[in-house]
């Protein structure tokens, strides 16, 4: 399942370089999903809904760091666990339940990602 940051964020700036998939933002920083990515023009994400890559979207927080779902991989294909989780000095960073993966998921969304 894809990550979130918590409010508990102390917006430290540890966790943004250990993302491999370029998933986690600055506070009020828009984003998009061809950043840092392989993903270009319209695809259908993971869940299903059809984006245009290289449109900015709007920040998902305007006061902490946040995840993107649809980029995060918790880290699978690169390491063998989080490394955002693994740095964060506030454990503020926890799995959405509501978005339950299995690792064949989250490997297929690495591949989606980066290509094979």
């Amino acid at each position: 399942m894809a990550l979130f940051i918590t409010d508990e964020c102390i917006n430290c700036d540890a966790c943004i370089s250990e993302c491999p998939n370029n998933a986690i933002y600055e506070p009020d920083q828009e984003w998009s999903l061809a950043d840092e990515t392989a993903l270009e023009g319209i695809v259908t994400t993971p869940r299903g809904e059809e984006m245009d890559a290289n449109e900015q979207q709007e920040a998902l927080s305007d006061e902490f760091y946040f995840i993107v779902a649809d980029k995060c991989t918790e880290c699978k294909g690169f390491h063998d666990n989080p490394q955002c989780v693994s740095v964060c000095p506030v454990d503020c960073i926890h799995p959405r339940e509501d978005m339950e993966e299995s690792e064949e998921q989250l490997l297929e969304k690495k591949v989606w990602l980066h290509g094979a």
